[in-house]
């Protein structure tokens, strides 16, 4: 989740959900985001992000950032070698360019965003966006890098071509998604409980309520459907990216990610505060199955090729590997400390994970005793 310093309406908000009986350590990482170092708690003096850890299909390698040392960490998966690239400072989040194999990392202490080549993992450029990067997300047709900002009520937009960036007045924006097909990119806002969905071509923004405390955030280019996860009421929104309709999802308590299988339209919730996973038949709108998971869950990623469902469980430091054809748990693997993104490589023995650890930023879970891929 996003962390920044607590104000007065967070204070608030907190007591809020302190009254649906939820424990302190998980409003902590899921009320009002709240600066890491300020955390008795927390690991580092960067942000925790989702996209913190990126799998690329254009360079079959791994991408993880570790804050602390301003750095990524690059892994390939085929040849299982990994190095270090340095970067700028407090990177935070990843996206790729899966065109170009170019990647793009936002460091949210220098105000720039650093681009690497695929092919040699060389720094490539620098482009500056301005204050607090947060979030980044890729149009790989469009060429063009969208960047969100914490404090701030701009998007910067990176050109790929040219390394360029403009700034967009959006309103503040916490997450990003791309539907490369529309060229339609999704910003969401937790405060408002908002979705503003920017034309890429005209540039221009409309407004989708999404409702309150909405966090995490997926979609499925199968369908067209944009999935919201709704701290407050326990439900993920559904959006249909070719009308203004609204479906909503049942869910369980503090629902933070979302996961989807596109072919058989499953969506895979992590509750936060439920500690177990809603399996949810997005077609007929309701739960099949709840599945336990461990100690606050905080990411979750399905892997078609070999139909399992991870989760990421940061106080658990583990990682629980769920059967997508029975929802049974197959097993709860260590992950390192306080696991909370996921990378996965289809089909691979090997599951990457971010950690807030300023040692031991991402770690790799081996899958070997699993089950081989579905062929």
């Amino acid at each position: 989740m996003k962390i920044r310093s607590q104000t007065t309406k967070t204070r608030a908000e907190l007591q809020t959900i302190l009254a649906w009986g939820i424990l302190a350590g998980a409003i902590v990482l899921l009320a009002q985001p709240v600066l890491a170092q300020n955390q008795p708690d927390a690991i580092g003096a960067g942000l925790i992000n989702p996209q913190a850890i990126a799998f690329s299909p254009s360079t079959g390698k791994v991408y993880a950032v570790d804050t602390s040392h301003g750095a990524v960490q690059i892994y390939n998966d085929a040849l299982q070698t990994a190095h270090r690239v340095l970067v700028g400072a407090g990177p935070v989040s990843i996206t790729m360019n899966t065109v170009t194999g170019r990647v793009y990392v936002a460091n949210a202490g220098d105000d720039m965003v650093s681009v690497l080549d695929g092919a040699t993992d060389a720094v490539v450029a620098t482009v500056p966006v301005g204050g607090h990067s947060y979030s980044i997300a890729a149009n790989s047709v469009t060429n063009k890098v969208y960047v969100s900002h914490t404090w701030s009520d701009q998007t910067s937009v990176i050109d790929g071509a040219t390394n360029t960036a403009s700034s967009l007045k959006t309103g503040s924006i916490d997450l990003i998604a791309v539907n490369p097909g529309t060229n339609s990119i999704y910003l969401l806002g937790y405060e408002g409980g908002t979705v503003k969905v920017l034309d890429g071509t005209l540039q221009t923004t409309t407004t989708r309520e999404a409702g309150m405390h909405a966090w995490g955030m997926t979609f499925n280019e199968k369908t067209g459907k944009l999935y919201v996860a709704r701290l407050g009421t326990g439900d993920v929104a559904a959006l249909d990216g070719a009308s203004s309709a609204i479906s909503i999802l049942p869910a369980g308590h503090t629902p933070c990610a979302i996961a989807v299988d596109a072919k058989t339209n499953t969506v895979y919730v992590a509750n936060y505060a439920g500690n177990n996973v809603s399996v949810i038949d997005a077609t007929n709108r309701r739960i099949v199955a709840t599945v336990q998971a461990g100690s606050r869950p905080q990411a979750i990623a399905f892997d078609a090729k070999s139909n399992l469902v991870f989760v990421a469980n940061t106080l658990g430091n583990s990682v629980t590997v769920i059967d997508a054809a029975n929802y049974a748990v197959l097993a709860t693997l260590p992950a390192g400390n306080k696991p909370y993104a996921l990378a996965v490589v289809p089909g691979s023995a090997r599951l990457y994970v971010a950690n807030e650890d300023k040692d031991s930023a991402s770690t790799i879970v081996d899958l070997s005793g699993i089950r081989k891929p579905v062929q």
